[in-house]
């Protein structure tokens, strides 16, 4: 999306927020536009305690014409990889985000498999698992649902059916995204810790690659590209966050997305879906209708062949 054109049209918010986790003045300067019907898009950035870019779409579920898709499952695994540009493109919606992690990773082979629960409009084609990235991704991660209402729910394993494609919920599986973990739980952050000898009921394994990581150097603490997708208390919003990795923005923690989520976003439940390279937020133009990143890929310019991405479609914003 040409930002820059639509601020032309709609107005800048600019706006000094204290977060009241930290005490703290963070400076953030918002630039908050409508591009489509009950869609509100935000080009965010701070400078304190770093500089950061963050790109925020708040999406009312009541909205006339708001509806969702999940890339279907395709190949001889589960899916076969796609940037999210190339998938908001082939939808022809107007926004998309990237979904679940995937493995093998690293690979440039297409095909591949999304780690938890999955569905695309109604086609369940991934089961809650425990994946081999336990120092990152907890067992029977939570996903969020949206059916075919715009009923958004988080979901849940339901343990009495062993074949992990069924949940808790009385709810049908419609389109469904999982990511690492629940990182917004009731308005609070909730950041997996490691199984030590103070935490045995921990969810996350120590170890992993290099050093390895623990409750005092977790992997939910390093600075990165970071995508996130949240639910209001009344679940009438979803609040879909990329944070740049690239691009004079130096990332965020997990948890600082968590925080951001609630404190300036009004997130009761939240998911960290895949990030770094794969962190990508794609637009279209509602005036010329073409369609571009709007964060700055870890990745290359075009963006990371991901998992899997989430298409939103909306209808243009009513004549004024």
């Amino acid at each position: 999306m040409n930002t820059n054109r639509v601020s032309r049209l709609l107005a800048a918010v600019v706006i000094a927020l204290a977060l009241p986790s930290t005490g703290r003045p963070i400076r953030a300067d918002q630039t908050v536009t409508h591009p489509f019907e009950g869609v509100t898009y935000i080009d965010r950035t701070e400078t304190s305690p770093r500089s950061v870019h963050m790109h925020v779409v708040q999406i009312d579920l009541t909205a006339p014409g708001i509806r969702f898709k999940l890339s279907p499952p395709a190949g001889p695994q589960e899916v076969i990889r796609q940037t999210t540009l190339d998938y908001v493109k082939q939808e022809r919606a107007q926004i998309a985000i990237n979904g679940h992690f995937f493995w093998p990773w690293p690979s440039t082979a297409p095909e591949s498999q999304v780690l938890g629960i999955g569905a695309s409009d109604g086609a369940v084609y991934s089961a809650f698992e425990t994946p081999v990235q336990s120092y990152a991704l907890v067992a029977d991660a939570p996903g969020l649902n949206i059916d075919e209402r715009n009923e958004a729910t988080l979901v849940h394993r339901d343990p009495v059916d062993p074949d992990g494609r069924h949940v808790r919920e009385p709810v049908r599986l419609w389109n469904t995204v999982a990511g690492s973990a629940q990182i917004v739980t009731a308005g609070v952050v909730t950041i997996p810790s490691y199984i030590d000898a103070d935490h045995p009921g921990a969810s996350l394994t120590p170890g992993g690659p290099g050093a390895g990581y623990s409750n005092t150097h977790s992997w939910y603490d390093a600075l990165n590209a970071r995508t996130a997708i949240g639910l209001s208390r009344d679940a009438r919003t979803l609040t879909l966050l990329t944070v740049d990795g690239r691009g004079g923005s130096l990332g965020m923690t997990v948890g600082e997305v968590a925080r951001a989520l609630i404190d300036a976003y009004g997130v009761w439940h939240a998911l960290n879906l895949d990030g770094g390279g794969s962190t990508s937020m794609a637009l279209q133009d509602p005036i010329t209708h073409a369609w571009s990143l709007v964060n700055a890929s870890s990745d290359n310019p075009a963006g990371r062949a991901v998992g899997n991405s989430l298409a939103v479609f909306a209808r243009p914003p009513p004549a004024k």
